[in-house]
């Protein structure tokens, strides 16, 4: 490590994994690491799973490191470092994780909500840096969302805002993790997506679906479904294409509220590429107001799967 660059460690808490990494205040990740983050067992077995993880990502290295930053879903207090309702965590209420690791390591450690921490990432490093606003969002286990407004983040009055995910597009629609109907990521989030598509399967099977999974629908992941949808399968482009559009009609509502016109899209699902590029555009500029129809853009992220580990870092760089 060159003595004359500072160094913190990222945490990106996801609800399956746990990705860690050292970066430099430049931006580049020195090591990474990923490990299961174990949702289902509650608040202590993912606690566990971080200091495990930061532990191994340290290797010696913890005189270098300038703080530990912590991306984490559900309401963040920054003050109190603590996270509260995070979904897609059973059993998880209220935990003051920002105290228990600073005690842990004996180092400065900063918590933001997970989305706010790769929406600072993609600020500073990536592809909002010529930007004063834009919305980042983040596609994967869930939805979530971080808004730059003047190149300051904007949390709500309680650190809420941004919930992306949870805007309803029909309000008869499917239940929600987080308790409602019908809100984007209980279309487009995972394990929903997942499972509407083995039904689908179900009721008219897809030969390139099941033969790229060896007949096993269990194996079927967001990754199969890209590689049949670029070998041709129409079903698979079909249902990306639908995606798309429902992003899309979210993405409209976000922008007519904030007269915000530029997008920016991460996260493992935002693999789907170009295609999901496409359909999300083509259902955003037909939704919004005449008066923003000509400035709306969708980007997709810069930092990739690497937003969440360097925007928990910049919370160290930005705030200690």
């Amino acid at each position: 490590m060159a003595k004359s660059e500072k160094y913190a460690v990222g945490v990106d808490l996801g609800g399956t994994n746990i990705k860690i990494g050292i970066v430099s205040q430049k931006g580049r990740v020195l090591e990474k690491l990923s490990l299961n983050s174990k949702a289902e067992g509650g608040p202590e077995k993912v606690v566990k799973q971080i200091k495990t993880g930061i532990k191994e990502i340290l290797s010696g290295n913890k005189k270098k490191i300038r703080g530990i930053g912590i991306g984490a879903p559900g309401v963040v207090s920054t003050k109190k470092g603590t996270v509260e309702n995070p979904p897609n965590f059973p059993g998880w209420t209220k935990v003051n994780l920002g105290n228990i690791i600073k005690k842990e390591f004996d180092i400065n450690c900063y918590v933001e909500n997970d989305a706010n921490a790769a929406a600072i990432g993609e600020m500073i490093f990536g592809s909002g840096k010529k930007y004063n606003s834009f919305v980042m969002i983040t596609l994967g286990t869930g939805v979530g969302g971080g808004i730059i407004l003047n190149r300051k983040l904007y949390r709500g009055e309680i650190g809420a805002a941004g919930e992306v995910g949870h805007i309803t597009i029909n309000y008869n629609g499917p239940r929600c993790n987080c308790g409602s109907y019908g809100c984007i990521e209980a279309y487009v989030g995972n394990n929903y997506l997942i499972s509407k598509v083995k039904s689908d399967l179900i009721v008219s099977p897809n030969q390139k679906i099941l033969k790229l999974v060896n007949n096993d629908l269990n194996l079927l992941t967001p990754l199969i479904i890209q590689k049949a949808a670029e070998d041709g399968d129409t079903f698979s482009k079909a249902v990306i294409s639908e995606m798309g559009e429902q992003i899309g009609a979210a993405l409209a509502s976000v922008s007519n509220l904030l007269d915000v016109g530029t997008f920016i899209i991460g996260g493992g699902v935002s693999g789907f590429g170009k295609p999901l590029f496409f359909a999300i555009n083509k259902s955003l500029v037909a939704r919004v107001i005449a008066s923003l129809r000509n400035r709306v853009k969708v980007l997709p992220s810069k930092l990739k799967n690497e937003a969440g580990i360097k925007g928990a870092s910049a919370l160290v760089f930005y705030k200690s």
